[in-house]
């Protein structure tokens, strides 16, 4: 087995060059989503519409550069979503010498995985989350202030709402991915995962009280749910995927 072991400074110049990669795909990435940014300004504003009241559904720039800076957000934000393939590839290329020859292999599937799970991520946000939650939130006191609270909705603030949930849950559905590469490198297996498997469905529903926007209890399962299940599928990679803590004690022996 070839040495594989670096310095302090060659690992950062090795993360500098992977950084500066990543970089690039996504300024290649913004550069072409930019064209096509009120298009998808307007797919992301699609539930927050259809939550409005039918005479109230509109979206309004509050200053005199917000419509641009919105556009040149989206298009960045799409470039990094169109970047995750390359960004991915990178990450592992930067984990890649830590790993057995038999390892490295798996970089294909790593990054057509890290993909589709970001993606059904992004999906179940899109057509399970933002719905439900813009129906409550919109929807809070209606009763009581319909005749004189009327929805006013900017731009900028409801991007960056509905961003926040899409960037959450494509991180939240990545959750095997990163159990995995962390079984991989001989971090944790599936054994243990499995023997604190509580601990982790306690700390996900604490991270889902956190980070969802409403507090009632539906939008909370529908967050804590998927984080459990993410985590489920965690314990499955590492246990296919991960590194026996002998064999990781022999090989550092070998070195």
């Amino acid at each position: 087995m070839p040495d594989v072991r670096m310095t302090f400074l060659e690992h950062l110049g090795e993360l500098r060059t992977r950084l500066i990669r990543m970089l690039w795909a996504i300024g290649i990435g913004a550069g072409i989503a930019c064209w096509f940014s009120p298009q998808i300004f307007h797919f992301l504003m699609a539930p927050v519409l259809a939550a409005l009241p039918a005479h109230a559904r509109m979206l309004h720039p509050t200053a005199v550069m917000e419509k641009f800076t919105v556009y040149l957000k989206v298009g960045i934000y799409a470039g990094i979503f169109l970047a995750s393939p390359a960004i991915l590839y990178q990450l592992w290329k930067f984990i890649a010498p830590a790993l057995l020859p038999r390892e490295t292999r798996y970089v294909v599937p790593f990054v057509t995985s890290g993909t589709a799970f970001f993606l059904g991520g992004a999906i179940f946000c899109y057509y399970l989350v933002l719905p439900a939650a813009l129906s409550y939130l919109i929807g809070v006191g209606s009763g009581d202030d319909a005749a004189w609270i009327e929805p006013w909705l900017s731009m900028s603030d409801q991007l960056t709402f509905v961003l926040a949930l899409e960037l959450a849950f494509g991180l939240i559905f990545e959750m095997p991915l990163l159990i995995t590469a962390l079984a991989m490198l001989g971090l944790v297996d599936g054994s243990w995962l499995a023997k604190h498997r509580r601990y982790a469905i306690l700390l996900n529903t604490i991270a889902a009280a956190i980070i969802t926007p409403t507090g009632d209890p539906l939008n909370l399962a529908i967050m804590a749910v998927p984080m459990c299940l993410m985590y489920e599928v965690g314990i499955w990679g590492a246990r296919l995927f991960g590194r026996p803590r002998a064999k990781i004690e022999i090989a550092s022996g070998e070195t």
